[in-house]
């Protein structure tokens, strides 16, 4: 059957995985003296017999990918010009990617044993918690793990009972069963909603098809409009879908989802291990989780009777995969609805000029939020004058003041590391990556200790030294830093805030398990602390004491090379800004910092002036008036090798190939081809080819037939290209 996993031989492999795309029935004939073949088919084919290969056995007596999933995968392949194999393999968890059986599915519960069932319950009387998760193991017997989050009996507590030797842990085989729809699906009642979002959700028909893009201001609701969204489908005997762009922002919304819930709500993250994503992937196909949050990759998920899906913050480029297929799962979410006729809701502060265009002409359907969902203002935006140090005593000053109130302070800055470059005073040599066009970040390890070490990082191929002590190039001493990170800024914050923790959020302080949570859980509880990080924090967090924002190391921003930077810069301040002043404070003084070097820069006006609806509309402007996206469609094809020169004469070769196919014109341009932005990457140089066409049929039809000839043409095996689809970086 179609979407079946199958075992097949394959060159000199003797088995490799692979699925059934459809099936038909054919004639066969006998096998041939000495064949290795039986039962050849003889009919409705186009190949040679000897070139066809039988099947050693399917996997599973089901499929594992459902029609409409298959239909995905097939209009992902060809939008993208990935392989089929390619895109059926995303839909698939790890585990299912290998020609071997499904596992067997084995389950964890916490038992009651006999000395728990003996156990009265007004024993536990100074311990509610564990109270209240007796008398539930009481009527329930065994409980899973989804079972505990759907009651929240958290870890801890079940921990405790199993020291007191109340709980045994044992295995059972799972046996999926229909979910029982519980008597009353709110756990908390829904809030009031206000006039702007009631107007929202009421316009959204849930019986077909329709993108609306709820556009609303920080903090001005839009959450709470999903959930009641999700109210409705759930009444219908529905399952919705909640796509989130960042793994920190996958706990904070099932936890909102979860409190307001009486459904189990599965999340879906490169967090889990491989096994705990199979079992999550399985229990999404048999029906179990009416709720389903998760980031990228969960577009895929087996939801088979889905009644709504929510992207949100819709502009974020995490959305975009920047490896192996180069999909977006924005983009993704959009079709999956469309080919099920269902709505689908795109949420932004800041939405992408490409969603904002859509929604102006008419495809998509206008939401629009322009004020907070409770009666606090934004915060005041005060341009102030950067310094070479970092924080400037105009900055330093307000956070006084702000701890002082009891409140938070959030010091922006999307740098990590400790400073950009080191340099040598006397020579000026600077920390390069010998592999790539690229200077290393100096970092430090354990920065509250006497024996600090140093190394160099390269944040591109992700290679790794130790720093010198002296200049590899003079062999003099005089090394120092330039400009500023996360690291450096938590250690300057430290010696002037003595009394106050100070909480760094980036990539590296958060590598461990479970510390970004950890770090989330202390914000949480309001106490004043000063937040230091990087983009991760600008991402639809809500921190309910936060009373300033300071955005530090923007200028660079201004000479960004990517047509989209405007853009980019006009998302993260609006996006930054909104974390500051979410709650009701009684002098309602919360404001935003910008330390820069350009505060009359013509883009910082508009938007200090006006706000980022208007900029974005003065942007696509622009664009329309230098026809760029999304008035053409622009694709990039990629190349890298170890020899520049091979990846420069391949794409010569394919532009040649391109125009062959069709001639530029007005509405037809190739650039290229030219070097990638950073050219040398991990001893590789990068190449690239654009093709900026007017009509996005005839670019897909374009690449169609140029594609096939650059697989036939590529010589060389140290040679890799591959096709960008509506590219978000360059």
């Amino acid at each position: 059957m179609p979407g079946t996993r199958v075992s097949v031989p394959f060159g000199h492999q003797k088995a490799i995985l692979g699925i059934a795309i459809s099936a038909t029935l054919v004639e066969a004939a006998p096998a041939a003296a000495g064949s290795l073949f039986t039962n050849v088919p003889t009919k409705q084919t186009n190949k040679p017999t000897h070139k066809l290969r039988s099947i050693h056995h399917t996997l599973e007596a089901n499929p594992v990918l459902s029609k409409e999933l298959l239909a995905l995968c097939r209009w992902c392949a060809d939008y993208y010009h990935y392989p089929l194999g390619d895109t059926c393999q995303l839909a698939l968890p790890a585990i299912l990617r290998k020609p071997v059986s499904m596992p067997k599915n084995k389950q964890l519960f916490w038992v009651l044993n006999s000395a728990g069932a003996a156990t009265l319950d007004a024993s536990l009387v100074r311990a509610p918690k564990q109270q209240k998760a007796l008398v539930l193991f009481k009527q329930l017997k065994k409980i899973n793990q989804n079972q505990l989050q759907q009651h929240d009996i958290n870890a801890a507590t079940i921990k405790a009972l199993h020291t007191k030797k109340l709980l045994d842990k044992q295995e059972f085989s799972e046996v999926f069963s229909p979910l029982n729809r519980p008597s009353t699906l709110l756990k908390e009642n829904a809030l009031s909603l206000n006039y702007e979002q009631k107007v929202a959700l009421d316009s959204i028909v849930f019986d077909q098809f329709n993108a609306y893009l709820l556009d609303g201001i920080t903090g001005s609701g839009k959450t709470e409009v999903y959930l009641q969204a999700i109210h409705s489908v759930l009444n219908d005997n529905k399952q919705a879908l909640i796509l989130v762009p960042e793994i920190g922002l996958t706990p904070q919304t099932a936890a909102r989802f979860q409190n307001r819930f009486n459904v189990p709500v599965a999340t879906v993250h490169s967090g889990l291990s491989k096994l705990q994503r199979f079992k999550v992937w399985q229990a999404i196909k048999h029906n179990q989780y009416p709720i389903v949050i998760g980031t990228r990759s969960s577009v895929f998920s087996p939801l088979n009777n889905l009644g709504l899906i929510v992207v949100d913050e819709e502009h974020d480029l995490s959305y975009k995969q920047q490896d192996g297929v180069r999909y977006s799962a924005r983009d993704l979410a959009i079709v999956r609805a469309q080919k099920l006729n269902i709505p689908l809701i795109l949420g932004s502060a800041t939405p992408s000029l490409e969603t904002l265009n859509n929604a102006l002409s008419g495809r998509y359907q206008h939401l629009t939020l322009r004020r907070r969902a409770q009666t606090q203002s934004l915060p005041t935006i005060k341009y102030i004058a950067s310094t070479n140090a970092g924080l400037g005593e105009e900055a330093k000053t307000a956070i006084r003041q702000t701890l002082a109130r009891g409140q938070q302070v959030l010091v922006f800055i999307n740098r990590r590391g400790y400073a950009p470059t080191l340099i040598c005073q006397n020579c000026k040599w600077m920390s390069q990556c010998s592999a790539c066009d690229n200077r290393m970040t100096l970092h430090r390890t354990q920065p509250k200790m006497h024996n600090t070490r140093q190394y160099l990082h390269c944040h591109r191929c992700d290679y790794r030294t130790g720093a010198p002590t002296k200049c590899p190039n003079c062999n003099s001493s005089q090394l120092s830093f330039l400009g500023s990170g996360t690291q450096r800024e938590e250690e300057v914050l430290e010696k002037i805030f003595v009394d106050t923790p100070i909480l760094r959020i980036d990539k590296d302080s958060t590598s461990q398990k479970g510390r970004l949570e950890e770090l989330f859980q202390q914000v949480n509880t309001g106490k004043p602390c000063i937040l230091v990080g990087t983009q991760m924090l600008a991402k639809g967090h809500h921190f309910a004491n936060l009373g300033l924002g300071i955005i530090l190391g923007l200028d660079q921003s201004f000479f960004s090379s990517d047509f989209r930077g405007a853009e980019r810069i006009g998302q993260l301040l609006t996006q930054v800004s909104g974390r500051i002043g979410r709650e009701d404070t009684s002098d309602d003084i919360s404001q935003v910092l910008i330390q820069t070097q350009f505060e009359d820069h013509p883009l910082l006006q508009q938007l200090l002036k006006q706000n980022y609806y208007e900029f974005a509309k003065t942007l696509l402007s622009e664009r329309q008036l230098t026809a760029m996206p999304p008035y053409q469609f622009i694709a990039i094809i990629r190349c890298h090798s170890p020899r520049a020169e091979l990846a420069q004469e391949f794409l010569q070769q394919a532009r040649h190939q391109a125009e062959s196919i069709m001639p530029p014109h007005p509405n037809l341009q190739y650039l290229g081809p030219m070097p990638a932005t950073v050219e040398k990457r991990a001893n590789r140089y990068h190449f690239i080819l654009q093709i900026k066409s007017s009509s996005r049929l005839e670019r897909q039809q374009l690449l169609k037939q140029l594609c096939q000839q650059l697989e036939i043409n590529k010589q060389s095996n140290d040679l890799h290209w591959l096709v960008d689809i509506d590219p978000q970086e360059f």
